[in-house]
């Protein structure tokens, strides 16, 4: 039977939420000896999980999560089930807004479609498309319509779920909404333009460099459409890693200690992540994204040592009055 001893800052953090008789699994059991002003908290797994020291095993996190959900508690000191509920239910009232400004703006893209199916291949592809059957031409411009139609659309919507979840985040002592608006924004198209003009041309040149005498590229419109809108989006939502860090850090559900420490696991995500989200497996298509994703995981790490800096010097100030 293995013994797992918590840090203080992952026992600070369960502590709330684990009671004696209330685990998640029967393979676990939490033993807590009080001996004066300490407390020592004891794992012991039924040989059923490998046993970690000086770390927060999955084991325990699952207990935590699951017992999180039981008690009706927030995740590590944050959004709690009725905080979500109610943004939900702002997000919802915002939703109609959303649809339809996308209508518009794809009345709008509509007639100039072509245009842009033009631009999307000369900038990557650089050669023709083909139609696989009749309607093909038309849906493949129709879906280009929405996807444009979607990223025009996304100042409102980052907007509308800023506005759904600010005031959680306000009562947490984030101040600055319209910086954390202004900054997703400027990420997601930074994101998606990156992807745009420097990985995707890179991508699909090598595989096109794959072509021979017996193999000539015959490529659907529909199917580049997608294939480009993917990664374009992708590439988008994933430049907004350092600021979903710094505000999952005002939450209290990720502290700079946990991330510097498991700093190789985040080397190993950001790895999988680029293979994923890049077009081709190459190593200098995957650094394309994977570089930056790295810096911008570093630079989220940065900022969330700022904040619990800055927290701590709002907490000690009323103590010293």
């Amino acid at each position: 039977m293995g013994h797992t001893h918590l840090q203080q800052d992952d026992f600070n953090l369960l502590f709330p939420f684990i009671s004696v008789l209330t685990l998640c699994q029967h393979c676990c059991s939490i033993k807590r000896e009080w001996n004066g002003a300490n407390v020592k908290v004891t794992l012991h797994p039924f040989a059923l999980f490998p046993v970690r020291n000086q770390t927060l095993s999955e084991e325990i996190l699952l207990c935590y999560i699951i017992l999180m959900i039981r008690q009706d508690k927030g995740f590590g000191g944050g959004l709690k089930r009725e905080e979500i509920l109610q943004a939900l239910t702002r997000l919802r009232k915002g939703f109609l807004q959303i649809i339809i400004v996308i209508l518009l703006c794809g009345v709008i893209l509509f007639p100039i479609s072509k245009e842009l199916m033009r631009f999307l291949c000369d900038t990557s592809l650089k050669t023709d498309l083909v139609a696989f059957s009749i309607p093909e031409a038309f849906f493949s411009l129709l879906k280009l319509t929405l996807y444009a139609s979607l990223f025009s659309s996304i100042p409102l919507i980052f907007y509308q779920i800023w506005k759904a979840f600010a005031p959680s985040f306000q009562s947490k002592g984030l101040r600055s909404g319209a910086g954390v608006l202004v900054t997703a924004i400027l990420l997601f198209y930074l994101g998606a333009f990156f992807c745009f003009f420097v990985t995707l041309p890179f991508g699909v040149q090598f595989l096109l460099g794959y072509q021979s005498a017996h193999i000539q590229p015959m490529i659907s419109a529909g199917k580049y459409v997608s294939f480009c809108t993917f990664f374009i989006f992708g590439f988008g939502l994933t430049f907004e890693l350092p600021l979903i860090l710094a505000l999952l850090s005002y939450l209290g559900v990720v502290k700079a200690a946990f991330l510097t420490r498991n700093r190789r696991y985040a080397i190993l995500l950001v790895a999988i992540a680029s293979a994923v989200i890049t077009p081709t497996p190459d190593v200098f298509n995957m650094s394309l994204m994977g570089g930056p994703l790295y810096i911008l995981f570093e630079i989220g790490v940065i900022l969330v040592k700022i904040i619990e800096r800055k927290r701590g010097r709002v907490d000690i100030s009323p103590s010293e009055k």
